[in-house]
């Protein structure tokens, strides 16, 4: 299955070839070592195992609310997903290793990782976890968490991760059908037999991650198929989907989009074959997850293919099953998902863009009073760094940019994205503390962008107004702003006069908002660090660290600011 660990290491020749496979071998032992001890402890102390088993000391992970503001509990707490996303063809033995020092280099948390359904059930009814152990026995031996991602009917839109015994049987395991009358490479979501196979590998599959998870949970979420929907048809033409197509539209769909009973087309009009279609993939897809749930209950999302501001347009509109795939949970089709795929927990948007005002268009939109905002997809380069802290200040309860290895896809052995990594070096001793905050709703950030070297933020009785850029002037003179336009802070009411504040290259000025009577003085500003949950104070600041406000460059520093007035 993979050449390069079957070749043998007793060739004459030392060409550059073996010696860099010497190299990957002697990366590897150590993993497969530890993945070896996991694998054993069960066998070699069977009472101890099944001692961990009964008590079951690790909650599982779940989503809760308050007033509108999201956590996912980890371990029983909120935690912040400071995530990696790695390739798509990087989830196997031999490329594992080439993963784990960039998830480190970035001060990750979190890995996502596919698990492919064409290796995990190479022939019907016969499973192959081995993958799967794989991953979660090396996340945990490297003291992360793990997001599995199942790729099943749908990966971009397409089928191209079923198995062959599916690819090889279009007639038993249909296509969908297009406007011509020709299949496309689509798995219908209009077939019994298409849901049956993959419900059945998923089932599968959550039923072998809780006897592996179950009380220690590792895997603290898993993503339901991958930015599904079609690309090359809007909807499925075949003479069953047609049927239903001409039918009813059901109860849940009118009541979501507010209309009046009718056919599709009646009740429609123009977008009737795209909402059709997304009543189609939501109902298939929450079928699969309920049913894994009923196997091991965490929660589950589906990624979103987003409708961007771009392509080819006609009167206006972007082409569903072209510029993205149709019937995937995009912008137009929340309402529809939210009312059929109850079992799907979250929508996430995979965000890639690097315009502000679109990336807060979107977080906006999916940030629902049924939906936690999180971002499981986007760019890894440095124009996708403010994403981060926008993100943040929504109350997102995790962000995870694609393409985190060193395989060489995206990044070369010892090279990393070097902007997401400061990002995540300065929240990641925070993390808890942040996740916590924004559960109560009492974080915001200040995020630089080009022509907006000046932002306020505004908490009630007291406002924080944030200057980017280092060397500020005095008196009434505006921020000069960065270079790059890559400062940001972030700023979280932790009492009424209260405040965590902590950024980089810019400055944060406490004021008293308009229209409060007296005048603002800093009681306090101490500098410091959290040893868990607990503040532990380093050093006072004064004097010129705060007579014109608390100034941050581009290391770590947290500042906690009391105030009062007089």
């Amino acid at each position: 299955m993979f050449p390069s660990m079957l070749m043998s290491t007793s060739m004459p020749r030392q060409s550059a070839a073996s010696q860099g496979l010497r190299a990957r071998a002697a990366r590897l032992l150590p993993v497969l070592l530890a993945a070896l001890v996991a694998a054993l402890l069960p066998v070699l102390f069977p009472a101890s195992a099944a001692s961990a088993q009964s008590t079951g000391t690790v909650p599982a992970p779940r989503l809760i609310q308050q007033n509108g503001h999201y956590a996912l509990l980890v371990e029983g707490k909120p935690f912040l997903v400071l995530g990696g996303q790695i390739n798509n063809s990087s989830a196997w033995p031999a490329t594992m290793p080439d993963v784990w020092p960039l998830m480190a280099s970035i001060h990750a948390n979190t890995v996502e990782a596919p698990v492919y359904w064409e290796q995990m059930e190479p022939k019907p009814g016969v499973f192959d976890f081995s993958n799967v152990d794989m991953l979660v026995h090396q996340a945990r031996a490297h003291q992360m968490h793990l997001v599995l991602l199942w790729f099943g009917t749908w990966k971009n839109g397409e089928d191209h991760y079923v198995p062959e015994w599916v690819k090889r049987n279009p007639a038993k395991y249909p296509r969908v059908i297009d406007e011509r009358g020709e299949p496309i490479q689509v798995l219908t979501a209009n077939s019994e037999a298409n849901l049956d196979a993959d419900r059945t590998a998923f089932v599968a599959l959550m039923h072998h991650l809780a006897q592996i998870d179950r009380d220690t949970h590792t895997v603290i979420l898993v993503q339901v198929e991958n930015e599904s929907g079609s690309i090359g048809a809007v909807r499925d033409h075949s003479p069953q989907a047609n049927q239903e197509f001409d039918g009813p539209v059901p109860q849940a769909v009118l009541a979501a989009m507010h209309k009046s009973p009718g056919s599709w087309r009646q009740v429609f009009g123009f977008a009737a074959d795209e909402y059709f279609q997304a009543y189609s993939v939501a109902r298939y897809i929450n079928t699969i997850a309920a049913a894994g749930k009923k196997e091991f209950n965490i929660p589950m999302y589906c990624n979103v293919w987003l409708q961007y501001p771009r392509g080819y347009q006609i009167r206006g509109y972007l082409l569903p099953g072209f510029d993205y795939p149709s019937g995937g949970p995009v912008q137009s089709n929340i309402a529809i998902w939210k009312a059929v795929a109850p079992s799907i927990d979250m929508l996430g948007p995979d965000l890639y863009s690097s315009d502000r005002g679109f990336e807060r268009t979107v977080m906006d939109t999916y940030h629902r009073a049924d939906n936690p905002l999180w971002i499981p997809e986007t760019g890894t380069g440095d124009a996708f760094s403010g994403e981060f802290w926008e993100a943040l200040g929504r109350g997102a309860i995790g962000f995870s940019p694609f393409g985190t290895d060193q395989t060489g896809w995206t990044f070369q052995p010892g090279d990393f994205p070097h902007a997401l990594a400061a990002n995540y070096a300065l929240i990641a001793p925070i993390d808890q503390e942040v996740a916590q905050l924004n559960l109560e709703g009492r974080v915001q950030t200040a995020v630089e962008e080009l022509g907006t070297a000046e932002e306020t933020l505004h908490f009630g009785k007291w406002d924080a107004f944030v200057g980017f850029g280092t060397h500020q002037p005095d008196g009434e003179a505006h921020a000069p702003g960065t270079a790059h336009h890559d400062g940001h802070a972030l700023v979280a009411q932790i009492g009424p006069d209260d405040f965590l504040v902590t950024g980089t290259n810019c400055r944060v000025t406490f004021l008293l908002a308009p229209g409060q009577a007296g005048h603002l003085q800093i009681l306090s500003a101490e500098q410091g660090s959290y040893d868990g949950t607990n503040w532990k104070p380093q050093r006072i600041l004064n004097g010129d660290q705060t007579d014109r406000g608390i100034n941050f460059g581009t290391g770590i520093q947290y500042v906690q600011v009391h105030l009062g007035t007089y």
